[in-house]
C-alpha cells in the first residue's frame, strides 16, 4: 500500500497542485477533496479510484506518523471492513482507512479523516516505545 499511496500521491500532486506530504495536517485536505468530490457526483463508483488513492494515503499518514503498518485483512475482517487491507497500531488494533474515506464520501464531515486521525486510538506516543500487540486471534483483532 505504501507505494500505491506513492504512486497516487504523485499523480494527483501532478495534475493538481495539492501538498500532500504525510503531515497529519494534510489530512484536512483530504476531507475536503472527499467533500469536492461528493458535490460533483454522488455515485460511488464515478470515484471509487479516488476514494481508494486517497484512503490509502490517509492510512499511510497513520503508519508514518502513529507507528502502524500495513496488514493484509483476513477472511472475516474483510467481511467486517468491506476491505482486503487494514492498519495495525502498535498495541494491535486494526482500523479501516480506507473504509473511513467511503464514509465521508457516504456521510459527509461527521467523517473526519482529520479527526479520525485524532481520535485513533492505539497510537504510539511519540518518543515512547511500541507497546506489544493485545489482540490475538482474528475475532479479538476484529473486536480491536
Amino acid at each position: 500500500m505504501q507505494g500505491y499511496a506513492a504512486g497516487f500521491v504523485a499523480e494527483l500532486s501532478e495534475r493538481s497542485r495539492l501538498p500532500l506530504d504525510y503531515t497529519v495536517a494534510s489530512l484536512r485536505l483530504v476531507d475536503f477533496v472527499v467533500d469536492g468530490l461528493r458535490r460533483s457526483t454522488s455515485e460511488r463508483a464515478a470515484v471509487e479510484g479516488v476514494l481508494r488513492g486517497l484512503g490509502a494515503y490517509a492510512g499511510e499518514v497513520v503508519v508514518r506518523r502513529a507507528g502502524a503498518r500495513w496488514v493484509d485483512l483476513d477472511e472475516r475482517e474483510r467481511e467486517l471492513f468491506g476491505q482486503p487491507v487494514g492498519i495495525r497500531m502498535p498495541d494491535g488494533r486494526v482500523w479501516n482507512p480506507l473504509g473511513k474515506v467511503v464514509k465521508r464520501f457516504e456521510h459527509g464531515p461527521a467523517e473526519s479523516l482529520e479527526r479520525f486521525y485524532l481520535l485513533l486510538h492505539g497510537r504510539r506516543r511519540p518518543g515512547g516505545p511500541e507497546r506489544p500487540g493485545r489482540c490475538g486471534d482474528a475475532a479479538e483483532r476484529a473486536a480491536c
